[in-house]
C-alpha cells in the first residue's frame, strides 16, 4: 500500500510567499532543512547583512533610520546566537530565514526591508565564501605555526644521523633535521596554495540577487569594499552558481592532509619497537586495555585516518557540481556539510601533528646503529673511486657490489674488510677509502645544494626562517 504523505497547515513564519498555500510535507521538511548545519554560517551572514544595510542606505533605498534598527537588530541576534539564547527553527529552512524572522519579529517591518536587491543565493554564496576565506586564514596560521615546530626540531637535531630510506630500506645516511625540514618545504607549498585559492576566491557574489542582477541602484562596489574583498565578481550567474572556491579549498586541503599523512606514518614506524627512533609522551598516545606495556601513537594514527574524509569532501564536491546546469540548484546544499567537516578535520590534524612534533624526543643512539648497518655507506665507497681514483661511475658501482657481497659474506661492515680485501676486488684502493666508510663522514661530505650535511641543514634552518616566518617570502 502506498505511504500517505502528510501535509502540513501553512506556516504562518513561512518565507516562501503567497504560492504555497499548504504546508511542505513532513519529509519535505527534513531534506529540504539545512539550519541543522548552516548555522555555522551565522557570523558571516550577519557580517554580509550589515554591508548590504550599510549600502542600501547609502544608495537611498533603505532610511537612515531603518538602516539603525537594522544594525541593532542584528547585533541583538549575534549576541543571542552566541551565548545559546536563539532558537532555530527547521520550520524557516537556513541560517538565512531564521536570522531575517528573528530580526523582523525585533523590529518589524524594517527586518523585511533588508532583503531588498538580493536573494538568498547570492546570500549563502557570499556566506560561504566569507567561511572558507576565514577559513583559509586560519589554517594557513596553523601551518606556520607547524613549519615553526618542524624548524626548531630541525636545528635541534641538525647533526643527529639517522638512516635515509628508498622502498622502506636502508639507503644512505642522513640528519633528523634535514628529514624534518622536508616537511617544511611540504607544508609551504601548501600554504601557498592556499594562498593562491584565497587571491582567486576574493570576489564579492552579493548583489547578483536570485541569477540575473536586481533592478534596484545597488552598489556592488561599496558592499565588496566593506566586506574586504578585491571586487564585485563580473558575471551573476557565475556568482551564484560558482564553488570553485570550495572546491579548490579541498583540493588545497587534501594535499596538505596527505603531507600530514605521510608524516603520521613516519612517526608510527618510528615509534614501534623495531625502530625505537623516537617516543611520544603520554600527551599524545594511549594505552591498552589489556596489555600494561603498550604505548599507541593514537594521534598519529587518527591523523593518518581522517586523510580519507578529507579527500572524500573533494570528490563529493566535484561529484556534486559535475551535472549541474547554470546557474543554482538545491544540489548545491549539499557543499556546506562535506566543508565544514574537512575544515574541522584537516584543522584538528594540523593542530595534533603541530603538538606532536614539538612532544617527540629522539633517540640519536638507536638511529645511529640503524644508519651504520646494511652497508648504507656504500655509496661513498663508489663516489670514493670515482673521485679519487678515476673509475667510471658504472665500474665503481660494480666493484662496490663486489665488496658489499665479500663484507656479507663473512658477517662485517665495509670498513672491517683489509686493505688486502679490497684491493683484490679493485686493486687501485688505498688506505684513505676507510676515511668516508663512516655514517659520519657519509652525511658530513653531502654539501651540495639541498644535501644533508650538518652544515647545510643549519644554513637550512636559518633560511627556512626566513622564507616561512618571517613574513618576506611565503613560499
Amino acid at each position: 500500500m502506498a505511504r500517505k504523505i502528510t501535509r502540513k497547515k501553512a506556516n504562518p513564519n513561512t518565507m516562501w510567499g503567497g504560492r504555497y498555500s499548504l504546508g511542505p510535507a513532513e519529509i519535505m521538511e527534513k531534506i529540504n532543512a539545512s539550519i541543522g548545519f548552516d548555522r555555522k554560517l551565522y557570523a558571516q551572514d550577519i557580517a554580509g547583512s550589515l554591508a548590504h544595510a550599510d549600502m542600501l542606505v547609502a544608495q537611498g533605498i533603505l532610511t537612515a533610520k531603518d538602516g539603525r534598527a537594522i544594525r541593532q537588530g542584528l547585533a541583538q541576534i549575534k549576541a543571542e546566537i552566541e551565548s545559546g539564547k536563539f532558537k532555530f527553527s527547521t520550520k524557516l529552512e537556513d541560517i538565512h530565514f531564521n536570522v531575517e524572522a528573528r530580526l523582523t519579529d525585533i523590529i518589524g517591518p524594517a527586518g523585511g526591508r533588508l532583503h531588498t536587491g538580493r536573494s538568498r543565493n547570492d546570500q549563502v554564496a557570499l556566506d560561504v565564501r566569507l567561511w572558507t576565506r576565514d577559513t583559509i586564514d586560519r589554517l594557513e596560521a596553523m601551518l606556520r605555526d607547524l613549519q615553526e615546530a618542524l624548524i626548531d626540531r630541525a636545528e635541534e637535531y641538525a647533526s643527529t644521523i639517522m638512516p635515509g630510506f628508498t622502498h622502506l630500506q636502508t639507503a644512505q645516511p642522513i640528519t633528523f633535521g634535514h628529514h624534518l625540514l622536508a616537511y617544511v618545504e611540504m607544508f609551504g607549498r601548501d600554504r601557498s596554495r592556499l594562498r593562491d585559492c584565497r587571491e582567486r576566491m576574493n570576489e564579492s557574489p552579493l548583489g547578483a540577487a536570485a541569477l540575473a542582477g536586481t533592478p534596484h541602484p545597488i552598489d556592488r562596489k561599496h558592499t565588496a569594499k566593506a566586506l574586504g574583498f578585491d571586487a564585485p565578481m563580473a558575471n551573476s550567474l557565475d556568482a551564484v552558481s560558482d564553488r570553485d572556491y570550495v572546491v579548490e579549498f579541498l583540493a588545497a586541503a587534501s594535499l596538505c592532509a596527505v603531507h600530514l599523512s605521510r608524516l603520521a606514518e613516519e612517526i608510527v614506524i618510528w615509534c614501534s619497537a623495531p625502530f625505537r627512533f623516537i617516543a611520544l609522551s603520554d600527551a599524545f598516545t594511549t594505552g591498552s586495555s589489556i596489555m600494561p606495556q603498550k604505548r599507541n601513537p593514537d594521534a598519529a594514527e587518527l591523523t593518518r585516518g581522517k586523510t580519507g574524509r578529507i579527500m572524500g569532501a573533494f570528490v563529493a564536491l566535484c561529484t556534486m557540481l559535475k551535472g549541474l546546469p547554470l546557474t543554482y540548484g538545491k544540489d548545491m546544499q549539499e557543499d556546506k556539510e562535506p566543508l565544514f567537516d574537512a575544515a574541522d578535520s584537516i584543522e584538528l590534524c594540523v593542530a595534533a601533528m603541530t603538538g606532536m612534533v614539538r612532544d617527540l624526543e629522539a633517540n640519536p643512539a638507536r638511529m645511529r646503529a640503524v644508519a651504520s648497518a646494511d652497508y648504507s655507506v656504500a655509496t661513498d665507497l663508489a663516489d670514493w673511486l670515482v673521485r679519487e681514483v678515476g673509475l667510471p661511475f658504472r665500474q665503481a658501482h660494480h666493484a662496490t657490489g663486489a665488496l658489499v657481497g665479500k663484507a656479507a659474506a663473512k658477517g662485517v661492515d665495509l670498513d672491517k674488510l683489509s686493505l688486502e680485501e679490497m684491493q683484490a676486488v679493485e686493486p687501485s684502493i688505498t688506505k684513505d677509502v676507510y676515511k668516508v666508510l663512516t655514517v659520519e663522514a657519509s652525511v658530513a661530505a653531502r654539501k651540495s645544494y639541498g644535501g644533508t650535511a650538518p652544515s647545510n641543514v643549519a644554513r637550512a634552518v636559518k633560511d627556512a626562517r626566513k622564507r616561512f616566518l618571517s613574513g618576506q617570502r611565503g613560499t
